[in-house]
């Protein structure tokens, strides 16, 4: 696991990052590919009393026992049905190893860093803590998330 200041480093000196895409309703969002573990279908998860709802419980994942977040819940995203497309990022961040829930994860690419803005001020709503920027690509255009802020 590579620390951040060498991941700042090894980004600035590429110039690009490469991120895996995900779809949460009708938008896309991006997480660095380096933080990601495996994409795991959706698979039976043990529900953990007292915790944030956005928790969904824990799963053993080759031996491994996982905490799960849904997104969409973390954003205040209305609930979806789980189908063929759900899938579970499981992502590695220092010690933490979790897996999020997410509709579908779409592809990974290459962004070049001076693509990445700043988000518009005019966004209000929950999810603008946990963005790290907004990324326009040809006819597409995803949001970053700041994957500290999304586990804190």
């Amino acid at each position: 696991m590579r620390r951040s200041t060498e991941l700042s480093t090894e980004i600035i000196s590429k110039q690009e990052m490469k991120v895996i895409i995900f779809q949460l309703k009708d938008e896309e969002y991006a997480i660095e590919v380096d933080y990601i573990q495996s994409i795991e279908r959706m698979q039976p998860v043990t529900r953990i009393p007292r915790t944030f709802p956005f928790v969904t419980g824990v799963m053993n994942l080759r031996g491994v026992i996982t905490p799960i977040i849904d997104l969409r819940k973390r954003f205040g995203i209305e609930e979806k049905e789980i189908d063929d497309a759900t899938r579970i990022l499981v992502i590695s961040k220092g010690q933490l190893e979790m897996g999020m829930i997410v509709d579908g994860a779409n592809d990974v690419i290459d962004i070049p860093i001076e693509k990445i803005e700043p988000p518009p001020e005019v966004i209000g709503g929950k999810e603008i803590d946990y963005l790290r920027g907004v990324v326009k690509l040809q006819n597409r255009l995803f949001t970053l998330l700041d994957l500290d802020k999304v586990i804190a």
